[in-house]
């Protein structure tokens, strides 16, 4: 009976480690899942790659045009909770234009950075979706003639935090940073500013969030090269705004 009852202590020992690395499962969050479409403008890939590499918080998967629509299908977005878009790719069907609207109408978070802005020109409702367009040519927009946007590569410039309580910016203070600007771009007036400069070379307003029926939106303008994509302030905004998007805020 004595030994018995030792084997029963041992077990029950043994079993501690277990049962705890089950308690503790069962009360933190998974990681978020995270796609990152790329493609229609060239980047520096290793360390674009490498922000996400070191967001322990998330695993992720990538997709280049012309084959990453397929994943905006109900069946491939069931290995994502959150779309990071890094593309400037023109071309989309009818069928994905649908199948994006779906997966934003099923609340999968969207985060737009920096040349995205100027993706889909033919397709209104991104620009509906995104809260904003970069005008790749000179366009006439209901009658009214829009000039080309501009930019500007290696610039030194100030940004400011315009909403420090947002959970997106939450932590973080104004910085400096070099990075590519963008000028005379449309904004839509229902987005909720969170980053802005007084850069002459640059619009005001060049981080926001919006939502698109149930889904969260982020625009991040910053993230041109490897000046931007190692500064801790792009990564912890980056990487705020993914949570936030997914509702873990």
């Amino acid at each position: 009976m004595k030994n018995t009852r030792f084997l029963l202590l041992g077990l029950v020992l043994s079993l501690l480690p277990l049962l705890a690395a089950a308690a503790d499962l069962s009360t933190s969050p998974q990681k978020l899942r995270v796609l990152v479409i790329t493609g229609g403008h060239e980047f520096e890939h290793d360390p674009f790659f490498q922000v996400f590499k070191d967001n322990t918080d998330i695993t992720f998967q990538t997709a280049e045009h012309p084959n990453a629509h397929a994943l905006l299908k109900a069946e491939g977005a069931k290995s994502y909770d959150v779309l990071v878009l890094y593309d400037m790719h023109q071309e989309i069907t009818d069928e994905a234009k649908a199948d994006f609207v779906a997966r934003l109408k099923e609340g999968k978070g969207l985060v737009v950075l920096h040349h995205a802005i100027a993706a889909y020109q033919g397709w209104p409702e991104y620009e509906r979706i995104i809260g904003a367009r970069f005008y790749i040519n000179k366009t006439v927009v209901d009658g009214v003639e829009k000039p080309q946007s501009l930019y500007l590569h290696g610039v030194h410039f100030k940004i400011h935090v315009a909403d420090p309580q947002h959970p997106v910016t939450r932590g973080v203070a104004d910085y400096a940073i070099v990075d590519e600007t963008y000028k005379s771009f449309a904004l839509s007036p229902d987005i909720h500013p969170l980053l802005t400069t007084d850069e002459p070379t640059s619009d005001k307003v060049i981080g926001w969030s919006k939502t698109y029926g149930p889904a969260r939106v982020v625009y991040l303008e910053s993230g041109h090269d490897h000046t931007a994509y190692e500064n801790p302030n792009y990564r912890k905004i980056l990487a705020q705004a993914i949570q936030w998007v997914a509702g873990r805020d």
